[in-house]
């Protein structure tokens, strides 16, 4: 049988639970004389051990094998955590939604991912040669063979189970025209960011302004200093709120920003179409300002949806930083 969304062969379910045990040993002796791959360092996924585990694991068989070996690794290993999205025509949503999900539980991942014609949505955690096997096959479909996961790492898994779901957007923007995957609206590398609140103004000295484009319970828990924040509940109020401040933003360079970039991907394709000229994301969003410059012009942390509750400019866990009834 033919994979119908690679066009592979799917791997063989094992044949015993004592072949799982020996490719795990092989895995962690693979792995043993390796420090663990720090923040943004992006290990090649070529290596043995991600493709033997990721083929080893291809069914989604489960023994008490393979759940004693998970209890040990996680007892042992830190926890990967990665996120990611790709706007990307996926007619085929719900076919991808059941390979999708077998691969991750065969993995033992746990976390959530999102789908929609529009495109893929995900943040998963495992241990780390388990989440970078998935990513390897998941580099297999063409469509995927660019997505690159913002990473970060915790003590524990911070989902509680495993969830694939399809559905009418990947982000809710209830804003048909904007498709991210027809064009990009201009992104500005963290960096660059960093240089322009630096000196006060971008390369043209034209003011700029932080936009946030998350709900307000997340804009509680750290934004930019000065950031403007319109208190949002849900980014379905975005358009309106647009409209409604639009002349605030004139003769301005806005870099607006999210948690990881994707409601800045439809957020600044809107503003451009409603007339304002200079409109920026940051590519990669406040994790990724965070990982390539740390937590310079940022106060406090980044809200995330998991049990961390939120990360410091470090991408540790920080659930003080969040209101307790938020």
């Amino acid at each position: 049988m033919v994979d119908r969304v690679s066009g592979r062969r799917p791997h063989s379910p094992l044949p015993q639970s004592g072949r799982t045990s020996s490719l795990v040993n092989e895995t962690k002796s693979a792995n043993r004389n390796q420090p663990p791959a720090s923040v943004g360092q992006r290990t090649d996924t070529r290596s043995a051990s991600p493709t033997h585990t990721a083929k080893a694991f291809a069914s989604p068989r489960s023994t008490n094998v393979q759940d004693t070996q998970l209890r040990k690794i996680n007892s042992v290993n830190s926890i990967l955590n990665i996120s990611t999205y790709k706007f990307v025509p996926l007619p085929d949503a719900a076919v991808l939604r059941e390979l999708l999900l077998q691969r991750a539980n065969a993995l033992h991942l746990k976390g959530t991912i999102l789908l929609a014609e529009e495109g893929i949505n995900l943040f998963l955690a495992g241990p780390e040669w388990y989440v970078r096997g998935f990513v390897a096959q998941l580099h297999g479909d063409a469509r995927f063979a660019d997505i690159a996961p913002k990473e970060s790492w915790s003590d524990t898994q911070p989902f509680k189970k495993m969830l694939c779901k399809v559905k009418r957007e990947i982000i809710r923007m209830d804003h048909p025209t904007i498709q991210p995957a027809r064009g990009r609206a201009p992104a500005v590398a963290p960096a660059t960011v960093k240089r322009w609140l630096d000196q006060g103004h971008d390369d043209n000295g034209r003011p700029v302004v932080t936009l946030d484009t998350r709900n307000d319970y997340e804009v509680d828990a750290g934004t930019f200093n000065g950031a403007i924040d319109w208190r949002l509940t849900k980014f379905t109020e975005f358009p309106q709120a647009v409209r409604d401040h639009k002349a605030e933003l004139e003769d301005k360079t806005v870099v607006s920003f999210c948690t990881g970039g994707i409601r800045c991907e439809k957020a600044a394709i809107l503003m451009h179409e409603l007339g304002l000229e200079h409109v920026y994301q940051i590519e990669g969003g406040i994790l990724k300002y965070f990982e390539e410059v740390g937590g310079a012009h940022y106060s406090g942390g980044c809200f995330v949806f998991d049990e961390r509750r939120a990360v410091d400019a470090q991408l540790k866990a920080a659930p003080e930083l969040v209101n307790p009834d938020a």
